[in-house]
């Protein structure tokens, strides 16, 4: 907490946030852009709110996208918000549905969350339907071989698809594969009207990125969903669906015990 407000106590910090709200997943070279500060000023500022969690990065190819992250705002809410009704909270729900808004150019949601337990009890919660079931609500049943395909089991609905295949598979270090077909039936069990799902099903396949890097006694678990159709609807259901699955992810390899809104499913928000 101590390394969030310090982070966020600085101006310049601040406006480069203000940044990537703007257009996220920016490299150091584009933040540097218009700025009337030095490239290694930059950097350090980077650093700093890299190290309180509010930014994390992604490599593509020799670059290093920078993307905002609204875990530790969770955290926050977790910890003083959730004291208080919703009324008063509203300041704290604009700025999270503000750093989670779909940026312009760039519509891939990137979501940091460090976990105490160890890369191979995290990869089976990833891939042990058991798992998924208890924190999403949903059994995703495949060997896990890259080109495998991968059916979702939720609520008693199967969803089977020669497009729904294992992307990557590095165990302990980086799992991709392509999202699921939204089907009536699909739709029908979770709750979704047929005017939603027939948008959610013209718009072209996405597909979601774990990668586990070990972090001390913790592992550093970063979800990338992207491929949107930048005209759709499914990135902003996703990045209100995601913060939710990971938090029960987190609590769940840490206490034993799933969130009580696990198994509401990503998409759902």
């Amino acid at each position: 907490m101590d390394e969030i407000f310090k982070a966020l106590a600085d101006p310049s910090r601040r406006r480069l946030l203000d940044r990537l709200r703007a257009h996220n997943g920016q490299s150091l070279r584009e933040l540097c852009a218009g700025l009337d500060m030095a490239r290694q000023s930059v950097s350090k500022h980077l650093a700093l709110l890299e190290a309180a969690e509010l930014v994390t990065t992604v490599r593509q190819g020799r670059e290093k996208l920078h993307y905002l992250n609204a875990a530790p705002i969770n955290a926050i809410a977790d910890r003083w918000i959730s004291q208080f009704d919703r009324g008063r909270a509203a300041a704290l729900a604009d700025l999270k549905r503000a750093l989670e808004q779909p940026p312009m150019d760039n519509n891939a949601f990137v979501y940091t969350t460090y976990i105490n337990t160890t890369p191979e009890r995290l990869w089976q919660a990833l891939t042990d339907p058991a798992f998924t079931e208890r924190y999403w609500g949903v059994r995703l049943e495949t060997d896990w071989a890259e080109g495998s395909p991968v059916v979702w089991a939720e609520r008693g609905a199967r969803t089977a698809d020669p497009e729904q295949v294992v992307l990557v598979n590095e165990p302990y270090r980086r799992l991709s594969y392509t999202w699921h077909t939204f089907s009536p039936q699909w739709a029908r069990t979770v709750g979704v009207g047929e005017e939603l799902r027939a948008e959610l099903a013209a718009e072209r396949r996405s597909k979601v990125t774990f990668e586990l890097v070990p972090h001390g006694n913790q592992v550093k678990l970063t979800v990338t969903h992207d491929d949107f159709d930048p005209a759709g609807t499914l990135r902003s259901m996703c990045s209100q669906g995601w913060p939710a699955i990971l938090s029960s992810l987190k609590t769940l390899l840490e206490t034993g015990d799933a969130l009580p809104t696990a198994g509401q499913p990503v998409h759902e928000g």
